[in-house]
């Protein structure tokens, strides 16, 4: 995609200034006598108009802030026992081995390793942060 960067010179700016039509006075309901007596002391002033100035539109947030992907690898680094609840709220215990845009590898003690895909994931929490229902 090819843009042109297009700058106006102040000249330009100027001549437009002066193009522009001259804003109206307002009347609020009295009436005024457009005579030129003494009662009459309203100065007509030239309107002065500024340059334009230039609105910055906000640049939006980008839509991948990769938060995700450096949390993953986090995980794989320290070989982080995970707990990943499935949509179907079954829970699979284990550490990432790796991860794409659309699965995780989990890697398991005493089971076989599972290819997750993401989509079917609920959420996921560290094992060590399980909270133990107490039996009363």
């Amino acid at each position: 995609m090819n843009r042109k960067l297009i700058r106006t010179t102040l000249a330009e700016v100027k001549g437009k200034a002066r193009e522009m039509p001259q804003p109206r006075e307002r009347s609020n309901g009295s009436q005024r006598s457009s005579g030129g007596g003494e009662g009459s002391r309203e100065a007509h002033r030239p309107v002065q108009h500024s340059a334009p100035v230039p609105v910055r539109k906000r640049t939006p947030p980008p839509m991948e802030t990769n938060a995700e992907l450096f949390y993953y690898k986090k995980q794989i680094d320290s070989h982080t026992p995970m707990v990943i609840v499935l949509l179907d709220g079954e829970e699979i215990e284990g550490t990432i081995e790796w991860y794409d845009r659309g699965a995780l590898k989990v890697n398991r003690k005493d089971a076989p390793n599972l290819l997750l895909l993401k989509r079917n994931i609920k959420y996921m929490f560290k094992a060590d942060e399980r909270v133990e229902e107490v039996a009363s």
